[in-house]
């Protein structure tokens, strides 16, 4: 019997992307919202479930939704595009714009998909770095985009894992200096003060994702959207499969339309909390980045630099001091997580992340669980 043919090549060495899930009592680690959908919305969506013909196709187009989403934001239905998810629009765009021949520019850290899709469609990643502060660094800009010439730029701002948004400015540069589409990863824009929603027309090459999953409270239904030139969205639909949005999907979004005043609502609550705990972390013994979006990014330990040392670097001693070294950093930052994990609270460990040794990231949770976090990390980094 013939065994089963192996993976492509190209696939063989590349690791899935994962977010391990272990029992906790106070979950952190997803950026999920800590909110249910508002009751009145659940009892809308039951009512719309009822007239569903499940025996039939859904909507293909899924135009009714597109158009809803094109009045939030100004735009026609024939520049909406809606997905399963931010993912698979991320899926589509590689899809359709990258492939063979052609490559995709990312700025680590950042968020992992961009390039994990882009690797998946057969699109080349060429990879430039953030600055210190991991925010877009101009010049490094200017020098992979004249270096690579890619055929999609991702800018995700705010940005996943290290809550910094962009200035308009700085995406306005972009645009001016990418010879392909510059696409703008807005999984976090509502918790931000900036969007570049604004920026997306049909003579422009902006194209701005965003999901339902974090201020909409659905990450279980699995809905995002592209906003983007009509043009590009006419390439998207020749990628996407027939009939990728079923009818249960497609209700559920038209319905949290109807809840705009309750989603401000609560993203007002978490960003205020956001805040709340940015200031208790900054008197606890972690370094903190500035987040526009519903987590943040610390990492157990301060020193007078938290850059970590040079991989040859001799070891360290007990009389020697200056900056922590990469191994020292990360088993710092893999005991606060575990000892976190110990007092059933779970954050996301992004050591293996580009240029994250050791560092963690929370989600906004509600009142009570970000307590519950506060505390424990206080327990933690005394013991």
């Amino acid at each position: 019997m013939t065994p089963p043919p192996t993976i492509r090549d190209d696939l063989s060495l590349m690791a899935g992307y994962h977010s391990p899930q272990v029992d906790a009592s106070v979950r952190l680690n997803t950026n999920e919202s800590p909110y249910p959908p508002p009751a009145a919305w659940s009892a809308m969506l039951a009512d719309e479930v009822g007239r569903i013909s499940f025996n039939r196709y859904p909507d293909r187009q899924a135009m009714a939704l597109r158009r809803a989403i094109g009045e939030l934001h100004g735009v026609g239905p024939d520049q909406v595009l809606a997905t399963n998810g931010s993912n698979e629009a991320l899926q589509a765009l590689c899809l359709a714009y990258g492939g063979s021949g052609r490559c995709a520019a990312v700025f680590e850290p950042t968020y992992a998909l961009h390039a994990h899709i882009a690797r998946i469609t057969g699109t080349v990643v060429n990879a430039g770095e953030r600055g210190e502060d991991f925010r877009l660094d101009p010049a490094e800009v200017r020098r992979l985009l004249a270096a690579t010439d890619p055929a999609i730029t991702f800018v995700c701002s705010p940005n996943n894992p290290t809550g910094g948004a962009e200035t308009a400015e700085m995406v306005t540069d972009i645009i001016s200096r990418a010879p392909g589409l510059v696409v703008v990863d807005e999984a976090y824009a509502q918790f931000s003060t900036w969007s570049a929603m604004a920026m997306v027309n049909d003579a422009s090459p902006v194209v701005v994702t965003r999901t339902y999953s974090k201020t909409w409270s659905l990450a279980g239904a699995r809905l995002g959207y592209v906003v983007a030139p009509a043009a590009v969205i006419a390439g998207l639909e020749r990628v996407i499969l027939p009939y990728h949005l079923d009818s249960f999907t497609q209700a559920a979004g038209l319905a949290a339309l109807r809840f705009t005043h309750e989603m401000e609502g609560r993203v007002k609550l978490i960003v205020a909390e956001r805040e709340r705990i940015t200031a208790a972390l900054d008197t606890l013994n972690v370094k903190v980045w500035p987040s526009n979006a519903n987590f943040i990014l610390f990492r157990p330990g301060r020193s007078s630099s938290d850059s970590p040392e040079p991989l040859d670097s001799p070891a360290p001693s007990s009389d020697r001091q200056g900056p922590p070294s990469d191994h020292r950093l990360a088993m710092r930052g893999r005991a606060v997580w575990q000892g976190l994990l110990d007092r059933s609270v779970l954050v996301r460990d992004c050591s293996s992340w580009p240029r994250l040794n050791g560092a963690l990231r929370v989600t906004v949770g509600t009142p009570p669980e970000n307590d519950a976090f506060l505390v424990a990390l206080g327990e933690v980094l005394a013991a």
